[in-house]
């Protein structure tokens, strides 16, 4: 018979009668004991881990940078698009049925290449007759101019009334106009028969096929559209809060849809918004000596304005405060912390280019989120963020 079974039911059956009917007795027996158990029960509360380090006196420990603002320059960024230097549709003045053989398009074109010829039709014959009207009034003219001479010669020695020079003096006037006349007639002729001819008003490329042999082209019919792509605009739309940060002649940049990127400067800015979308029309020239930038691309543009002071900082250094606002958190001459509004400038591998801080400012980068505004600390400054910071600058420009 096993004996260690109903010795340990005796043993706990003992210690349930002591823990319930003899409670107060052993109280009484082991009231020290009893007492630190209970203290140490009631009073150790569970422990949490500190978010960050308390030093004496109830102040956080922080880690700042000293930062000192320096000149970057700044841009403007803008979102746009390519487009032609000119664009011209180039039509018919007079009525006529083309004789020349049509170019295609996609053709380059020289300024003054004919495009479309006309069939001159009777324009040559009536340009002789204005021609011979041009000789019969040079004739009148040179007769009336005689007459008039005549008249007043005799009128002076007596032999010709007033009233003959006055007439032989009207011939005249009415020969001068006759001759005006004729030579209007001339120059009219002329032109028609130049109208006759459609040339390319600069270099440039055919956007559509110039008007087919034997069709009829009436003034305002098409002959053909050309574009001219080298120098190229981008165009885009700046917002009126950034339109005073640039103007005329400023150095840009753009990069097109296909990461092409391409340089130049600004040639005009819009004085007039927008009504819309309140925005200012902006425009770049371009270099586009092999027409590969086509017209209509998408395009990004970064415009260069004034340079401005901002802080190289830690992109984990911004915080928010109660109204969601972004900034950092700076060490105040009495060691406090307080919240400072900044705005990000720039992103880039080093950090980020903020402003908004004095031009000298000891930046919370480590604990920042632990203290609010009036919050005593203790700071430990910490120097290898912004030696590399500057190591990371002057090796590449930001």
């Amino acid at each position: 018979m096993r004996i260690l079974p109903p010795l340990t039911a005796l043993a706990v059956a003992a210690s349930l009668y002591l823990a319930v009917f003899e409670r107060d007795r052993l109280a009484a027996v082991l009231p020290q004991a009893s007492g630190n158990t209970s203290a140490a029960a009631t009073s150790a509360p569970d422990p949490a881990p500190a978010p960050a380090t308390v030093a004496e006196g109830g102040q956080i420990s922080v880690v700042a940078l000293r930062s000192e603002a320096r000149a970057i320059q700044n841009a403007v960024l803008a979102r746009g698009r390519t487009e032609a230097a000119r664009v011209v549709d180039v039509r018919a003045e007079t009525t006529g049925l083309v004789q020349s053989e049509p170019l295609r398009r996609g053709a380059f074109v020289t300024a003054g290449q004919v495009l479309c010829q006309l069939a001159p039709g009777t324009r040559a014959a009536q340009a002789d007759e204005a021609r011979a009207r041009l000789g019969e009034a040079t004739a009148r003219l040179t007769e009336a101019e005689t007459n008039a001479d005549a008249a007043i010669r005799l009128n002076e020695g007596g032999y010709a009334t007033e009233t003959r020079r006055i007439s032989a003096n009207a011939a005249l006037a009415a020969a001068r106009a006759g001759l005006q006349a004729a030579q209007a007639g001339v120059a009219a002729s002329e032109a028609e028969i130049e109208r006759l001819t459609m040339s390319a008003p600069f270099e440039g490329l055919l956007e559509t096929d110039t008007a087919e042999l034997g069709s009829l082209l009436q003034p305002g019919s098409a002959c053909a559209t050309i574009i001219q792509l080298d120098p190229i605009k981008i165009v885009g739309f700046i917002a009126e809060a950034d339109v005073d940060r640039i103007a005329v002649g400023a150095m840009a940049g753009a990069r097109l849809v296909s990461g092409r990127e391409v340089a130049g400067r600004v040639t005009f800015l819009s004085r007039s918004a927008d009504m819309a979308t309140r925005t200012f029309r902006v425009e770049l020239t371009v270099p586009n000596g092999d027409l590969s930038i086509r017209d209509g691309q998408t395009a990004e543009m970064l415009i260069e304005s004034e340079g401005t002071l901002a802080h190289l900082l830690p992109a984990s250094s911004l915080t928010l405060d109660n109204n969601g606002t972004l900034g950092v958190r700076v060490v105040t001459a009495d060691r406090t912390a307080s919240f400072v509004r900044v705005t990000v400038l720039r992103d880039t591998v080093a950090g980020v280019y903020v402003t908004g801080l004095p031009e000298n400012a000891e930046v919370i980068i480590v604990g920042q989120e632990y203290v609010t505004d009036g919050t005593p600390i203790v700071v430990t400054f910490q120097d290898r963020f912004g030696a590399a910071a500057d190591t990371a600058t002057k090796g590449k420009a930001p």
